[in-house]
């Protein structure tokens, strides 16, 4: 039997996450991270998703393509266990897999054509920029929600972990940017409210001064305590 199959790139991902640093670890946590899938090739035609507009939310089939060529390991650390306890990668949401195929559920917002090309509005969306989708699929409710499910170590849904503040300055730079960017305040605060520093980290003294790029800001931030992280400044990076 063939032990290979060969798969196409039907569209990529516009995604305000432009590093790996700070994406949530699964989708619908934030969900002021808005973007677009942008159909690509021959699925760049607006009948292949004749309606689709009947459905809230999708599911994507998508390409690790961010940690593809670090290859996997049969065990690794889950960071909702705080990154100690090791489990089998088929067991886990790890990035680093056999074959590097994600999937995640977003919330779609609208269809539409744009220069000849046919973009699908998403939110809630948990993906580097750029991720290639290799499928598309409606999200059913009625079969894809099990009610009756267990999920081992991650059968809760995790908690916020940190309070968010805003420096005097980060609060200029909101304002400066806010009419391009009316809900950049929320996403950062949503996204540092998971606390994206490494699982060893949590609840830990910390002062060290962390960027993430959303946008196109340099976002600088750090701990005040054991609870909070501050926002200090919010820097447009040149492109």
């Amino acid at each position: 039997m063939n032990q290979q199959i060969t798969l196409d790139i039907i569209g990529y991902v516009s995604s305000p996450y432009k590093e790996k640093f700070a994406i949530p670890r699964q989708p619908g946590i934030v969900s002021a991270a808005k973007g677009h899938i942008e159909l690509a090739g021959q699925a760049n035609n607006i009948e292949l998703v004749r309606g689709l507009e009947q459905f809230s939310h999708l599911w994507l089939m998508f390409i690790f393509h961010g940690t593809s060529a670090q290859g996997w390991k049969p065990l690794v650390r889950p960071p909702r266990l705080g990154g100690n306890k090791k489990l089998g990668v088929l067991a886990t949401r790890s990035t680093f897999r056999p074959n590097p195929v994600g999937m995640s559920v977003v919330k779609l917002e609208d269809i539409r054509v744009e220069n000849k090309s046919v973009k699908l509005g998403i939110s809630g969306l948990d993906l580097l920029d750029q991720t290639p989708i290799i499928d598309i699929k409606p999200y059913v409710p009625y079969s894809d929600a099990l009610y009756d499910a267990s999920a081992g170590f991650a059968q809760e849904s995790p908690a916020d972990s940190l309070n968010i503040s805003f420096s005097s300055q980060a609060k200029q730079d909101l304002l400066k940017f806010h009419q391009a960017y009316p809900e950049l305040e929320q996403l950062i605060s949503q996204v540092l409210a998971q606390d994206p520093r490494p699982a060893y980290k949590s609840g830990q003294a910390d002062d060290k001064r962390y960027g993430m790029h959303l946008h196109q800001f340099n976002i600088l931030w750090q701990m005040k305590d054991l609870t909070r992280a501050e926002v200090i400044a919010i820097e447009k990076i040149a492109r």
